[in-house]
Protein backbone atom coordinates (compact mmCIF):
# COMPACT_ATOMS: atom_id res chain seq x y z
CA UNK A 1 0.00 0.00 0.00
CA UNK A 2 0.77 3.46 -0.91
CA UNK A 3 1.74 5.42 2.76
CA UNK A 4 1.34 9.17 3.07
CA UNK A 5 -2.20 8.64 0.53
CA UNK A 6 -5.12 9.62 3.06
CA UNK A 7 -4.96 13.31 4.00
CA UNK A 8 -3.39 13.47 7.67
CA UNK A 9 -6.04 16.31 9.02
CA UNK A 10 -9.16 14.09 9.33
CA UNK A 11 -11.03 15.71 12.42
CA UNK A 12 -14.83 15.80 13.65
CA UNK A 13 -16.52 18.68 11.40
CA UNK A 14 -20.58 19.99 11.73
CA UNK A 15 -22.22 20.53 8.77
CA UNK A 16 -25.33 22.66 8.76
CA UNK A 17 -28.05 22.97 6.09
CA UNK A 18 -28.65 26.11 5.61
CA UNK A 19 -32.38 25.50 3.97
CA UNK A 20 -34.01 23.73 7.35
CA UNK A 21 -30.81 24.50 9.67
CA UNK A 22 -30.38 20.80 10.45
CA UNK A 23 -27.10 19.67 12.17
CA UNK A 24 -24.66 16.56 12.13
CA UNK A 25 -21.57 16.27 13.05
CA UNK A 26 -19.07 13.49 11.02
CA UNK A 27 -15.61 13.08 9.94
CA UNK A 28 -14.17 14.88 7.06
CA UNK A 29 -10.72 16.83 5.91
CA UNK A 30 -12.28 19.48 4.33
CA UNK A 31 -10.84 23.21 5.41
CA UNK A 32 -13.38 25.75 7.07
CA UNK A 33 -12.50 29.02 9.27
CA UNK A 34 -15.50 29.19 11.19
CA UNK A 35 -16.36 26.92 14.62
CA UNK A 36 -19.45 26.21 16.18
CA UNK A 37 -20.20 24.34 19.74
CA UNK A 38 -21.85 20.87 19.49
CA UNK A 39 -24.38 19.20 21.66
CA UNK A 40 -21.34 17.86 23.52
CA UNK A 41 -19.82 20.87 24.75
CA UNK A 42 -16.89 20.96 21.77
CA UNK A 43 -16.16 23.12 19.92
CA UNK A 44 -15.67 22.21 15.78
CA UNK A 45 -15.10 23.58 12.72
CA UNK A 46 -18.73 24.37 10.77
CA UNK A 47 -19.27 24.05 7.25
CA UNK A 48 -22.05 25.52 5.69
CA UNK A 49 -24.63 23.52 3.03
CA UNK A 50 -27.35 24.64 1.04
CA UNK A 51 -28.79 21.59 0.29
CA UNK A 52 -28.22 17.97 2.19
CA UNK A 53 -30.30 14.73 2.48
CA UNK A 54 -32.84 16.18 4.90
CA UNK A 55 -34.04 19.17 1.95
CA UNK A 56 -33.12 17.44 -1.24
CA UNK A 57 -36.42 16.27 -3.27
CA UNK A 58 -35.15 12.80 -3.79
CA UNK A 59 -34.78 12.17 -0.18
CA UNK A 60 -37.73 13.80 0.78
CA UNK A 61 -39.72 13.11 -1.61
CA UNK A 62 -41.69 16.52 -1.93
CA UNK A 63 -41.30 18.30 -4.61
CA UNK A 64 -40.42 22.03 -3.65
CA UNK A 65 -37.55 24.47 -5.35
CA UNK A 66 -34.54 25.55 -2.99
CA UNK A 67 -33.49 28.69 -5.16
CA UNK A 68 -31.23 30.54 -2.80
CA UNK A 69 -28.78 32.15 -5.41
CA UNK A 70 -31.76 33.19 -8.07
CA UNK A 71 -30.19 30.85 -10.63
CA UNK A 72 -34.42 29.68 -11.97
CA UNK A 73 -35.16 33.51 -12.07
CA UNK A 74 -31.77 34.34 -13.83
CA UNK A 75 -32.37 30.90 -16.43
CA UNK A 76 -36.85 32.10 -16.82
CA UNK A 77 -35.67 35.25 -17.91
CA UNK A 78 -33.11 34.04 -20.45
CA UNK A 79 -36.08 31.75 -21.43
CA UNK A 80 -38.33 34.66 -22.18
CA UNK A 81 -35.29 36.57 -23.63
CA UNK A 82 -34.27 33.94 -25.91
CA UNK A 83 -38.48 33.48 -26.69
CA UNK A 84 -38.98 36.94 -27.45
CA UNK A 85 -35.71 37.14 -30.02
CA UNK A 86 -36.91 34.00 -31.90
CA UNK A 87 -40.45 35.98 -32.62
CA UNK A 88 -39.04 39.32 -33.58
CA UNK A 89 -36.68 37.44 -35.82
CA UNK A 90 -39.65 35.35 -37.77
CA UNK A 91 -41.06 38.37 -37.83
CA UNK A 92 -38.51 40.28 -39.47
CA UNK A 93 -38.20 37.23 -41.63
CA UNK A 94 -41.40 37.19 -42.55
CA UNK A 95 -41.80 40.77 -43.75
CA UNK A 96 -38.44 40.75 -45.60
CA UNK A 97 -40.36 37.86 -47.67
CA UNK A 98 -42.91 39.77 -48.71
CA UNK A 99 -40.00 42.84 -50.21
CA UNK A 100 -38.63 42.55 -53.17
CA UNK A 101 -34.76 42.27 -52.82
CA UNK A 102 -33.41 45.71 -54.31
CA UNK A 103 -30.85 45.69 -56.80
CA UNK A 104 -28.12 47.61 -57.01
CA UNK A 105 -27.92 50.44 -59.46
CA UNK A 106 -24.78 50.06 -61.79
CA UNK A 107 -23.81 52.94 -64.48
CA UNK A 108 -24.22 51.45 -68.06
CA UNK A 109 -21.30 51.98 -69.65
CA UNK A 110 -19.16 49.42 -67.15
CA UNK A 111 -21.39 47.56 -65.40
CA UNK A 112 -19.60 48.48 -62.23
CA UNK A 113 -21.48 49.69 -59.10
CA UNK A 114 -22.68 53.17 -59.23
CA UNK A 115 -21.11 54.03 -56.01
CA UNK A 116 -17.91 52.77 -57.21
CA UNK A 117 -18.61 54.79 -60.99
CA UNK A 118 -18.53 57.48 -58.74
CA UNK A 119 -15.67 57.12 -57.03
CA UNK A 120 -13.73 56.59 -60.14
CA UNK A 121 -14.94 59.94 -61.53
CA UNK A 122 -13.67 61.68 -58.61
CA UNK A 123 -10.53 60.06 -58.44
CA UNK A 124 -9.75 61.61 -61.89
Amino acid sequence: MKTNLHPSDYRPVVFEDLSNGFRFLTKSSIKSDETTKWEDGNEYPIVKLHITSTSHPFFTGQEKLIDIEGRVDKFRARQEAGKKAAEEKAVRAAAAKKKPAKKAKTDETKSVPLSEAKKAKTEK
